[in-house]
């Protein structure tokens, strides 16, 4: 049983996604308690339906949070459903399900971080706009069969495609000159590019002033690429032919939108190119984005998206997913709209919803504080649009607006901050839902606006096809590279199978650099089922257990059971690779980290702020590293060769580094 539900503050339902089971778990609620008297078994339930159930416990969430400031994470039933709660933006977001508490969490604070990159802070979209919320489901379908077949997807950590340096250098000029090609046909100056091969990374490039891409955007944009081009399986609303166990354990059986991807996400992929006369004669199901609202010409997938870049808010981009090969992508991403609207506007809508909290709760320092944070955000907003050369009418009429009724809401809370007057304050109430709702306009107009996809559409077409014929003498080799990047069986790669040599009971390791997140780790076949069954499993568990030991602080762990020996170790170097040890280890405060990963909040940077308060994070590096060993290994050989493994590493990736003690 599986759900996913958004409420605004006013309870409503903006959002709702789940399976069969759940939905026929609440009809058969519903009957019994008498919301409804048919006997009817549909799988789409109403908002009705769902407002009723879970109004009592979303406003006691609402409640808890607002006069108290001390909401629910997580609600654990006796017969093992688990429910757990997340907030952004004043919305709740709530996930039920059969597993436990820690994955529930981290799906769901991934499911934030998608909706970040779609919606900004007008979740509210999602109930007006379907394409999103299909795009929404779609992306989440996604990513949770990612997560269960692809390694660098479980540690959120980008997979280098390994090649040889002709090839990096070629696909990097490749990238540069098509760049340069864009920035003096079209408008836009601030331009990324950037390959993938099967949602490997290959090779990035960005203009001058372009904001620099995170991994964690990096991340978000490969997973639109393979929500694009995986061809789903058939997943409309039908009777489901399994058992009800196998119904429980599936994690991607939804039923919003009809298109999931099923299977392994590497199976079958489906490009899409010019639309033919046959076109229209394909079913609903058939293509992954034929029920979204999505420009899809010549065979190119467009979107506005924010993308967090190395700032702490988002900034519009449109991008252009161009397929040049079956499994090999083209990525153009237009920096769009002013930074300083963008992130202003932001700021504006956060401190906004922290305002109406604090103001609930009659802290008067806080509301002071808060409101200063909002001023300056509106301001910030302000001298943005100014900035803009040409600005469009309805741009500036809705900015006037904007302005005016400010100027009302700033009078009447800077009255209430000095009388505390009651009446100043209802006042304030009033004024906020219709300035709420030009914010939201504004927003739309200058970082959501799908005008701008089209705009030097017929270059992008051009630079796609260039790139293409540029890349075609090697992009079969890149095709069957990126299936096996290498692994330890491998007899291909005299290199490789000569340093793995040097590992006797070596099963299995993953190394990530966690200062660009770069993960180093060998492939799995997956169309091996000893490898399904045993190899998989035990590594998917290794990392969880793992994770769960690390929010305790632990940072070097060990453990075995009657089949393999596992370790787990984390550090710190300097530039020159030298250790470095924590001044200052946060055991207590770990818990209110985000978790382990970049989706949902970048652990390691803030732990590594954390550990080395006073040094420049430019100058820490942070490491991780998993080890399956045979279990006759004994546990000072294991140490042994973790540590070398982590010092010779630069063999497999390129990147020399020094010896370092794990330990």
């Amino acid at each position: 049983m599986k759900c996913i539900l958004i409420f605004d503050h006013l309870n409503d339902v903006l959002y709702a996604k789940y399976n069969k089971k759940f939905s026929k778990h609440a009809r058969k609620l519903s009957r019994e308690q008498g919301f409804i008297s048919d006997g009817r078994d549909d799988d789409e339930l109403s908002s009705n339906f769902l407002i009723q159930h879970f109004s009592p416990i979303v406003t006691s969430q609402q409640l808890m949070n607002c006069q108290f400031g001390n909401s629910y994470t997580s609600v654990q039933c006796k017969d093992g459903t688990n429910i757990v709660f997340n907030q952004y933006m004043g919305y709740l977001f709530v996930q039920i399900g059969l597993n436990d508490v820690n994955w529930l969490q981290r799906t769901l604070g991934i499911f934030i971080t998608v909706v970040k990159h779609l919606c900004g802070p007008n979740v509210s979209i999602l109930k007006k706009n379907k394409s999103n919320a299909l795009l929404l489901s779609r992306l989440l379908d996604t990513w949770m069969q990612l997560q269960d077949n692809d390694q660098a997807f479980l540690l959120e950590a980008i997979e280098q495609l390994m090649v040889n340096v002709d090839l990096t250098a070629a696909s990097l000029k490749a990238l540069q000159d098509a760049v340069d090609k864009l920035k003096t046909v079209t408008e836009f100056s601030r331009i990324h590019a950037m390959l993938l091969v099967e949602n490997k990374f290959l090779s990035l490039y960005s203009s001058r002033g372009a904001q620099e891409l995170s991994a964690g955007d990096i991340m978000f944009l490969s997973l639109m690429c393979e929500a694009f081009y995986l061809a789903p399986a058939d997943t409309s609303l039908v009777e489901s032919t399994e058992s009800e166990d196998a119904d429980e354990s599936s994690g991607d059986e939804f039923y919003s939108p009809q298109s999931s991807p099923q299977g392994s996400p590497f199976q079958t992929r489906r490009e899409y190119s010019r639309p033919t006369e046959d076109s229209s004669q394909v079913e609903l199901h058939s293509s992954p984005i034929r029920f979204l609202d999505i420009s899809e010409a010549d065979g190119i997938v467009s979107q506005v998206v924010l993308l967090m870049g190395s700032g702490i808010t988002y900034n519009p981009h449109v991008v252009h997913i161009c397929p040049l090969d079956e499994g090999v992508h083209l990525l153009l991403m237009f920096e769009i709209g002013n930074v300083m609207v963008s992130s202003g506007l932001y700021e504006v809508f956060h401190y906004l919803n922290v305002l109406q909290s604090v103001r609930l709760q009659r802290e008067m320092d806080e509301v002071k504080h808060t409101f200063d944070n909002l001023e300056s955000g509106i301001k910030k907003v302000f001298e943005g649009l100014k900035k803009i050369r040409h600005i469009r009418p309805e741009v500036e009429n809705c900015q006037r607006k904007l302005h005016s009724k400010w100027d009302f809401m700033r009078k009447k809370y800077l009255e209430y901050i000095k009388t505390t007057d009651s009446e100043c304050l209802l006042r304030v109430e009033a004024s906020t839902a219709p300035f709420m709702q030009d914010l939201k306009e504004l927003l739309q107009l200058t970082c959501f606006d799908n005008k701008m996809i089209d705009i030097g559409r017929d270059a992008v077409l051009a630079v796609a096809s260039t790139v293409k014929h540029r890349l075609s003498d090697f992009s079969s080799f890149l095709k069957v590279k990126a299936l096996r990047n290498f692994t330890l069986g491998s007899r291909a790669s005299l290199t490789i199978n000569k340093y793995l040599e040097e590992f006797p009971g070596l099963v299995h390791f993953l190394y990530i650099d966690r200062f660009n997140h770069r993960i180093t780790a060998p492939s799995l076949d997956f169309n091996s089922e000893e490898t399904t069954s045993l190899t998989k499993k035990k590594i998917w568990t290794m990392v969880e257990f793992s994770r769960a030991h690390l929010q305790e602080g632990h940072t070097a762990i060990m453990w075995k059971d009657t089949t393999f020996n596992y370790a787990y170790f984390l550090w710190f170097e300097d530039s020159s690779a030298s250790p470095m040890k924590p001044k200052v280890f946060p055991t207590a405060t770990l818990k209110n980290f985000p978790r382990p990963g970049i989706l949902c909040g970048d652990f390691y940077q803030k732990l590594t702020e954390v550990c080395f308060p006073k040094t420049s994070l430019s100058k820490v590096h942070c490491y991780e590293l998993y080890c399956i060993h045979l279990g006759l290994a004994t546990s000072t050989c294991v140490l042994e060769q973790s540590r070398r493994l982590a010092a010779t590493i630069w063999e497999v990736t390129g990147m020399p580094s020094n010896p370092i003690d794990l330990l």
